[in-house]
């Protein structure tokens, strides 16, 4: 009898294996590192509102009816109508028209900046870490002479004494990205001390790469989460340090606009015409607190130990 049963059992089918938990899709670090962003709800509006501000400063001269130079003689100090929605300058300029062209100008001189500033960071700190000795200190030696230089002060002057023109702009690019890389070099220097002692950076050395092909290969990829940290914020500062040099008339000149310019006219009449004011600083405030979010959620994102930042489940 119990021949039979172990004869019985021999014969019958094995029992499959019960499914356990389905295993998780593993996420590459950029999926993570979006999934944490999007988890930022102020970033990513931040960020849905920076594309708007783009679409509408590329878009402005096929949005109003009025071209920022264009003169209404009909309507002199107007305020908000269906002729001008935000109303109209002592000149009988559009708002909507200034308004957007100063955007799209501050938005260019902001982009510009953080790119040539950032880049400068990367390269002085990181060439100062990687080479050391002489060059490194003199690399420091002019970061610390640039941080006690007034740059406010000498931006003024250097730009009020420059010719101007419709480039004249540009010049304003160059002094804010030269006096706005300083400290971020600081800390990209720091982080290079401690890349390049890593096993793949040794690697590199043996092998013969030259020391510009180790940084852009193998050091500033490994320390780029800072550089697009610092990059998006320095946006904000360009930004505010265009709009304060311009509202003071050291920024963008006439005939050209910016939001400064913009804001400097509008200031002197903000009580009796308070639409001449209101427009460039909205979108002075909700700009740069747009970047600033995304700032914010792209830290939290590319920094594995944010609590804020969520899990990356």
């Amino acid at each position: 009898m119990g021949q039979n049963l172990l004869e019985v059992a021999d014969e019958s089918p094995l029992e499959e294996p019960v499914a356990g938990p389905a295993e998780s899709k593993r996420l590459s670090r950029n999926q993570l590192i979006l999934r944490r962003f999007l988890r930022s709800k102020s970033a990513v509006a931040g960020l849905v509102l920076i594309v708007v501000f783009v679409v509408l400063a590329l878009a402005g001269p096929y949005i109003s009816h009025w071209s920022y130079d264009q003169v209404d003689r009909f309507a002199y100090l107007k305020p908000p109508s269906d002729r001008h929605p935000l109303g109209s300058t002592q000149s009988g300029r559009d708002m909507l028209a200034l308004t957007l062209r100063g955007l799209r100008k501050s938005l260019l001189i902001g982009f510009l900046v953080a790119i040539l500033s950032t880049g400068t960071a990367a390269i002085v700190g990181s060439f100062a870490a990687y080479f050391g000795g002489w060059f490194e200190r003199v690399a420091l030696w002019i970061i610390d002479l640039l941080l006690v230089v007034p740059s406010f002060l000498l931006i003024a002057v250097l730009t009020t004494g420059a010719s101007k023109g419709p480039n004249s702009w540009l010049l304003l690019v160059v002094l804010l990205a030269a006096f706005g890389w300083m400290l971020s070099a600081r800390v990209v220097r720091s982080l290079t001390l401690s890349v390049k002692e890593r096993e793949y950076v040794q690697a590199a050395r043996f092998m013969g790469l030259g020391a510009p092909k180790t940084i852009v290969r193998h050091i500033l990829p490994n320390i780029s989460s800072l550089l697009i940290i610092d990059a998006t914020l320095n946006v904000s500062s360009a930004i505010l340090a265009e709009t304060g040099l311009s509202f003071f008339g050291f920024g963008v000149q006439p005939p050209d606009t910016s939001l400064g310019t913009l804001l400097g006219e509008g200031a002197r009449q903000v009580n009796s015409f308070p639409w001449l004011f209101a427009s460039p600083a909205v979108a002075v405030v909700a700009l740069v607190l747009c970047v600033n979010a995304v700032g914010d959620g792209l830290r939290d994102a590319l920094d594995p130990n944010s609590a804020s930042g969520g899990t990356a489940r």
